[in-house]
């Protein structure tokens, strides 16, 4: 983590059993509270308290609406880290776009284009599992628009979707890497388990 947020001290398995067995006792937030709670969330310094929210949008998540993508792209900026994109991107976005793909060309679209890694990392990793319904095209163009990247994090998404892709289509990853001018951080990667 790089020393980037405080913490608490809790374990991610702790938290998660203390988060399950709040939502147990106390349910989870109204449809007209929950962004509320999850920024309040989010805002608060210690990093366990981010993971609580994705805790809880995961339990939601078929509640969200169309109108809940634009703050939901908000928390892909802010406090941004692989640790919360990881999540937010195939868990919560994968799941908005797959139950509304109209959404995908407002946000996915511009996401990649965007100076913002965090923003490029989450339209790389949207269909991070989503094996035969994986939009080949779309992925492709995502990944050779920032095939050049020198983040870290951007090279790594890269490899790590074309490696979870190969589990569905390992011949179509294999001549798309070999075809592309990737950087060799992604082409490990992505071969890594072929």
């Amino acid at each position: 983590m790089r020393n980037q947020f405080d913490f608490l001290g809790i374990r991610t398995p702790i938290r998660r059993k203390i988060t399950k067995q709040y939502f147990k006792e106390y349910g989870v937030p109204t449809k007209e509270n929950l962004q509320k709670v999850i920024f309040e969330l989010w805002d608060l310094p210690e990093r366990e308290y981010q993971k609580a929210a994705l805790d809880l949008l995961e339990v939601v998540k078929k509640t969200l609406s169309v109108e809940d993508m634009s703050w939901l792209t908000t928390l892909i900026v802010k406090k941004s880290w692989w640790d919360t994109v990881d999540v937010l991107s195939p868990h919560i976005a994968g799941y908005m776009f797959k139950a509304y793909p109209e959404l995908i060309p407002q946000y996915a679209d511009q996401w990649i284009l965007n100076e913002n890694i965090w923003l490029q990392r989450a339209a790389i990793l949207y269909q991070l599992f989503f094996k035969k319904s994986t939009d080949e095209k779309r992925l492709f163009q995502y990944i050779l628009a920032r095939a050049d990247s020198k983040e870290f994090f951007v090279q790594k998404a890269i490899g790590w979707v074309l490696r979870e892709y190969a589990k569905t289509n390992p011949s179509i990853i294999k001549e798309f890497v070999t075809s592309s001018n990737l950087q060799p951080l992604s082409k490990r990667e992505a071969l890594k388990n072929l």
